[in-house]
Parts: structure tokens; C-alpha cells; sequence
């Protein structure tokens, strides 16, 4: 048997222990230690690092890098809370938002959406003016059983198509167009009810804004009849 290597590390002046090979984000997250991101998933082999919320400033570079596809090295010094690093999550930020229909108080994620929460840790207003906005503006798909899909709440993480088509072998759901007219759809475009979508609801656990949501959703959480 193996043994996995230990590396000693220190995130915002906490002195941390994790595993070889491991990247910043998760070994931070396991810590305790909060850094924004919407695209990570653990079990991805490989890092799609779209998102670039999770940027984080290490001792001795001159650039912040994402701590998704970072791995941790012996000794090294992380701040997840550098000016250079927080410049680069906030744009981020304010430029997703420039293209997302912020409607919280009508919205069935509202109290457990992720940008909820990114926004406030980065400080952030939600309704922010420093980008113009340009919402998308389309239709909303309720024709499945179980679960709508507003495109306009979408964030293109990545994190409903990953477990469709990787974890669960469907292929249901893809992305689809490129830049501004990216999108998460089905097949030819299909309504989600004629499609070959199972109803499994994955796709709306792992989404971490009110773009997939449960039709029996209510006060903020999501659950099956």
C-alpha cells in the first residue's frame, strides 16, 4: 500500500496538513477556510478553472493563482485575502452579475444560492452598476416533471453537465453556442420534458444558483415529493 505523503502548509496564518497533490482550494475548504468558487468539483479529474472566483496570492510569486488547479507544496504561505488576488475574484464577480437576472426575493434558492454567499464574503453588491448589464432574457423551461431550468439564473459552471454526462453516463444536457450565446440546453434544443432527461434531479442538487430548481421548491430549499 501507498503511503500519501503529508504537506504542511499555512492559508491566512493557519498551519494546515494535507495530502500530496491535493490543491489549495479543497485542502482550505477541508480546513475551514473559505475561498469562493462555483465551477470546482472534488471528483473532476481534471480542473476547469472557469469560473476564477478562487484566486489566492502565494508567497514568493508575483501573480495570484486559482487555488482549484493550484496544488499545495511543503511550507507554503497562502493568503486567500491579498488585494491582488481579491481584485481579480471581484471582477469576476461584478462580471457574471452584469449577464445574471438577480431576482432573490422571487427566487427558490434565495438564503442558499452560492453567489449569495460569494458576494457577501468578497463584498460585493448583488445589484452591482460597475459593469453594464445584459441580461440574456430566455425562455424558461418547466416541461419536465420534476424540475425547472431558467438559463437566465445560470452561471455556466458546468456543475449540472458534469454530473449528467460524467457521473451519471445520461447525457441529457450539454453546453451549447460560444461567448455571450453560451448556454446549458439539450439536445437540438430541446424542451427538458422531450429530452432524454431521466428527472434524477442531480443536475438541481449540484447547481448552486436558482437555475435548476425542484417545482415543489419553497422557502429557499429544494427537496423531492
Amino acid at each position: 500500500m501507498v503511503k500519501t505523503k503529508g504537506i504542511s502548509l499555512t492559508i491566512d496564518g493557519k498551519e494546515i496538513t494535507a495530502t500530496e497533490d491535493e490543491k489549495i482550494l479543497w485542502a482550505a475548504l477541508d480546513n475551514g477556510l473559505y475561498i469562493p468558487n462555483l465551477c470546482a468539483i472534488r471528483e473532476r479529474s481534471e480542473p476547469t478553472a472557469a469560473c476564477r472566483l478562487c484566486f489566492v496570492e502565494i508567497e514568493g510569486k508575483d501573480m495570484p493563482v486559482t487555488a482549484c488547479a493550484t496544488p499545495v507544496a511543503e511550507a507554503m504561505v497562502v493568503n486567500t485575502k491579498g488585494p491582488k488576488a481579491l481584485r481579480l475574484a471581484r471582477t469576476a464577480l461584478e462580471l457574471l452579475l452584469s449577464n445574471h437576472s438577480v431576482d432573490c426575493a422571487n427566487c427558490p434558492k434565495n438564503g442558499s444560492c452560492e453567489l449569495q454567499k460569494i458576494a457577501k464574503h468578497l463584498g460585493v453588491k448583488l445589484k452591482t452598476k460597475r459593469f453594464r448589464k445584459v441580461l440574456p432574457a430566455l425562455p424558461i423551461d418547466s416541461s419536465g416533471p420534476v424540475f425547472i431550468y431558467d438559463p437566465n439564473k445560470c452561471v455556466l459552471c458546468g456543475r449540472c453537465v458534469w454530473v449528467c454526462q460524467e457521473k451519471l453516463g445520461i447525457g441529457a444536457i450539454g453546453f451549447a453556442y460560444r461567448g455571450f450565446r453560451r448556454m446549458v440546453t439539450t439536445f437540438a434544443g430541446e424542451l427538458i420534458g422531450k429530452s432524454s432527461c431521466q428527472g434524477c434531479g442531480e443536475c438541481v442538487t449540484i447547481c448552486p444558483t436558482g437555475a435548476l430548481v425542484f417545482k415543489n421548491a419553497k422557502g429557499g430549499k429544494t427537496w423531492l415529493s
